[in-house]
This record gives C-alpha cells, structure tokens and sequence, in this order.
C-alpha cells in the first residue's frame, strides 16, 4: 500500500528481556483487528508485514449486506520462545503494557505461537472481559449477546475437533477447491502436500482429503511424512501431539519419514503453507514442485519468490485470499451474521471463498495480473466503500 502504519509500539520486559510489537496498519471506524504471535526471531518488520495483510483479510471479506463490519488491520508479536515456561506470564504482561490500545482500537486473536485460551486468560487477569473488547461497542444487538454466540460457538466440536480449530483450515481447503475449480481441475485427479499439522494444517489435510484429493505428505517441525498412496489424514489427527506433531510411531507400513528441509521436494499438484512466515524465499523456491500454492500460513511466500514462481507458471494464492475464515468466523459469529453452529459456519465459509476466488480469478483472466495483484485490488476497492460508508472518507 506504500504508506506508513498508523502506529507502531515496541515493548520491553523487564524480568526476560523479550521485545514484543504491535502495529496498527489502519484503523477503520477507529478501530482493528489482529492476531498476537509469538516466535523466537520475531520482528517489527514481519508483525508490520502481517499488520498489512490483515489490512486487505478484512476489507477483502466485506459486504454491505452482512452485519459483519470490517476494521482496520493490526498485528502483535512477541520475541520469545513459547514452550518457555515464563511464556504464559510474558504474554499477560505485554497484553497489560499495550491495555489502553486493546482496551480501544486492538481486538485480538490467537495466532503462530498463541492459544486462544492463554489470551483470554491474559485479557481476565488485566481486567478486560475479551480479547474482541474494541469490537464490542459495534455489535448492534449488544455485547452480551455477541459474546453469547462467541462462547457457544468455542464449545461446538466437529468430527473431534473444536469448531474454532475447523473453521480456518476449512476455509484454507474450500480456497484450494475453489481455484482447482476456476482451472476446471478434479480434486480426484490431484495431490496434495500440507506444510504444518496444527489447527490450520490439520484441518486443511482433513478437509482436502474429504473431498478426493489424496494428501500425499504432511509436514511439521520434525520432517515429512510421506505415503504416496495418501496418508491417512484422520489416523494423524487422532494420535497428533497438542503442539501438532504427528506421532511416528504409530504411523502405518509404508509410510517413509524425510529430513524437514525436504518438504519443498514432494512432487504434488497442491501446496498448502500452513506454518512459518516466510517459508518460501529465493533461495529455496526453485524447490517447489507444485502447480499451485495456497497459502494458509501468513506471509509464506516472500516477494521474490513469488515472482519466481509466477514465472514459472505456479498459480500462488496469497494469505489474505486464502485463510481469511478464522478472522471472519469470528465477527460472523460476534455480530450475529451466523449463529454458534457448525453447519451455519462451514456454509457461509464455503460460499464466501468461493465467490471471492471467482471474483479474483475473474480479474486474472481479464487483466493478466497476478492472483496477488487482483486480490489485493478487489481489496482497496471494497476498503474504500467501507471507508466512504463509515464516514473515515468523504465519498
């Protein structure tokens, strides 16, 4: 977008020495949204980098029609290592040095590094009754029932799995369905390779195979497991570590174990980021064997390699576009645009990805620019209805 945050804090704390961040890319209705990570390594650069994309997530899913009204977009992140056992106790205390900022323009999320439920026990212990308290005053039928529907909706469970752990690896593999579909391609007839088995690549992996398309490898921070034949998605998942892990030694004959600097070699048709950020990078990119990459992970796929690939003729389709139904499953949910119930959730995650990878490829077909470009476009242009509508710009 060529233009300076809004804002931008770095925080220090004291008894560890840890460096957090927030930045407020924009506000929009004087307000934002942005999930809170925490990595070793983290920087102001890469919490800068996510705050602009979740500047595009939310204006990219905007309809007047919905009750659902788009903020501006913010990240935070922490340089810390969060299996520490000071972890818990760094996250409250940099939650409580940025409180006024939560308190007003900040809702925040779990994200890379974070569980939801360690940030709703920060945000109790500083006082604040949610994480989404700068959202609260736009919920038109009040705050008590949009955190009705929020705490009902957390308690539904889907196939073993919670609905908030679904939803935005749901929406990751509807996003893969759709662009298979806009290249008239059968989910029958592909492969597929998920980077990450948390919530994200969990759920990608069991929804891509649910709809035919074999799930040839799965990675996580040990390696690669790999079964040409597909993996059996739903026997990882049982057996899967809380941080994610898949259990190796309950894994079937015939499965083979690779090094994890080999993720980016398996011959698939679909990759699907769901990690780091900044996985792909020039220096790894010519590496990739897939015809196209999804990215469910943000920012995984660094400029100059996507440029590289595009090159190559390798369909990238960017964070924002792709893993956008987490964030939205959330103010779908709070503004009461869809009740606490599964079926609800997957259908309008469904529905939504659909029509905007139409709208996206559209613009594709017709201009020749990049899924990136035309996505990010489709997203100025709807930022500036909502801006206009919103009063933040004169129409």
């Amino acid at each position: 977008m060529g233009r300076p945050p809004h804002l931008h804090v770095t925080w220090t704390d004291e008894p560890t020495g840890a460096t957090g961040y927030l930045v407020i890319d924009r506000l929009l209705r004087g307000a934002s949204s942005g999930g809170l990570r925490m990595r070793p390594g983290c920087t102001l650069a890469e919490v800068a980098d996510l705050a602009r994309a979740m500047t595009l997530k939310e204006a990219l899913v905007y309809r007047p029609e919905d009750r659902y009204t788009p903020f501006g977009g913010a990240k935070g992140g922490i340089d810390f290592d969060p299996a520490h056992p000071e972890a818990p106790a760094v996250l409250e205390r940099f939650l409580r040095a940025v409180r006024p900022l939560v308190e007003t323009y900040w809702s925040v999320g779990e994200d890379l590094g974070t569980r939801q439920e360690d940030i709703d026990r920060a945000f109790d212990s500083i006082g604040l009754r949610s994480c989404v308290h700068a959202a609260l005053p736009f919920v038109e039928d009040g705050a008590e029932a949009g955190l009705t529907r929020i705490s009902e909706a957390f308690a539904v469970e889907v196939d073993g799995l919670g609905l908030g752990d679904t939803v935005g690896g749901y929406g990751v593999a509807q996003s893969v369905l759709s662009v298979l579909a806009e290249h008239q391609e059968l989910p029958a007839e592909q492969t597929a390779v998920v980077q990450g088995f948390g919530s994200m690549g969990g759920a990608t992996a069991r929804y891509l195979s649910r709809a035919g398309i074999r799930v040839v490898a799965v990675v996580d921070r040990d390696g690669v497991v790999l079964d040409e034949r597909g993996i059996d998605v739903e026997r990882l998942l049982a057996d899967r570590s809380p941080a994610g892990l898949v259990n190796r030694a309950t894994l079937p004959p015939g499965a083979t174990l690779l090094p994890v600097g080999d993720w980016l070699t398996v011959q698939a048709d679909v990759l699907v980021t769901a990690a780091a950020s900044y996985a792909v990078d020039e220096t790894n990119c010519a590496e990739v064997r897939a015809r196209y990459l999804v990215e469910g992970a943000n920012v995984s796929v660094l400029p100059a390699a996507e440029a590289a690939l595009a090159a190559r003729g390798v369909v990238v389709v960017p964070d924002f576009a792709a893993n956008f139904a987490a964030n939205s499953w959330w103010w779908w949910t709070l503004f009461g645009d869809i009740g606490p119930h599964a079926d609800e959730a997957l259908t309008k995650i469904e529905k939504t990805m659909r029509d905007i990878t139409a709208e996206i490829f559209q613009r594709v077909r017709a201009t020749g620019v990049t899924p990136r470009q035309a996505a990010t476009a489709i997203s100025e242009e709807k930022l500036r209805r909502a801006q206009i509508r919103y009063g933040d710009l004169p129409s």
